[in-house]
């Protein structure tokens, strides 16, 4: 029987011609992801360092659009089932060099083709099947860490609380300390509001009394001058009476 040829596989395709890329770099990428399912080979092209993986993805995604839109697949059930990098022309520039010489820069091209195909009824099941069981695994580790966690955390949870009612008593003892503190310094200033109203008591009483002993003196004075001046005006009205 025949082989098929690569470029005669049935399947869906997608060609970008006149990548600015060697087809050797090309197919350092292309090899990664022939025989992958199209979700694996996705995530290694997102993950790949290499400059070709970019428009190498672009043609496995439009592979897959046109599986999709044209012949009606399933994502799911897709592989690459081929891919390849054919040579391109090749770009010729010049860089000068010493001595008046010139060297030849060859600028590679390629053209990349991607073929999609749905995998066999038989190959589905055991890729199913896989997909099941890793699944499985997975999930099988995630229990096994959690339980590892709970039985971890226990322990630490025992021997916190000690420590949680020591700093609780200590909380307790800065908070009485604080109220003690309070009340003083509020007695304190009552005590010195007492004084405060005291002395302004005393010197309003002594206010008072300096205040009526000046207006005693006052009057008296006054009293005076008015005797001195009744004295004087007898004593003028007398000396008038013996000239006359």
């Amino acid at each position: 029987m025949a082989s098929v040829k690569t470029n005669e596989r049935p399947g869906t395709r997608a060609r970008a011609s006149y990548v600015r890329s060697s087809a050797y770099k090309a197919r350092e990428v292309l090899d990664l992801i022939r025989g992958k399912s199209c979700g694996e080979a996705q995530d290694i092209l997102a993950f790949s360092e290499r400059g070709a993986a970019r428009p190498i993805g672009k043609v496995l995604d439009s592979a897959i659009a046109n599986a999709e839109h044209n012949d009606g697949l399933d994502i799911d059930e897709l592989y690459v089932s081929a891919c390849y990098a054919d040579e391109g022309p090749t770009l010729k520039r010049w860089r000068p060099r010493a001595r008046g010489r010139a060297t030849r820069i060859r600028k590679r091209t390629c053209h990349i083709t991607v073929i999609v195909s749905r995998y066999d009824p038989e190959m589905l099941e055991q890729v199913r099947a896989r997909q099941s069981q890793r699944g499985m695994a997975a999930a099988e580790a995630r229990r096994r860490r959690v339980a590892r966690s709970r039985a971890t955390a226990q322990p630490e949870a025992a021997t916190d609380e000690p420590a949680e009612s020591a700093e609780a008593d200590a909380e307790a003892d800065v908070a009485a300390q604080a109220a003690a503190v309070v009340e003083a310094t509020e007695a304190a200033m009552a005590t010195e509001s007492d004084a405060d109203e005291a002395g302004g008591a005393d010197e309003t009483v002594a206010e008072g009394s300096g205040e009526a002993a000046e207006s005693s003196a006052d009057d008296t004075d006054e009293g005076e001058q008015l005797a001195a001046e009744g004295s004087g005006e007898a004593e003028e009205s007398d000396k008038a009476d013996g000239s006359g």
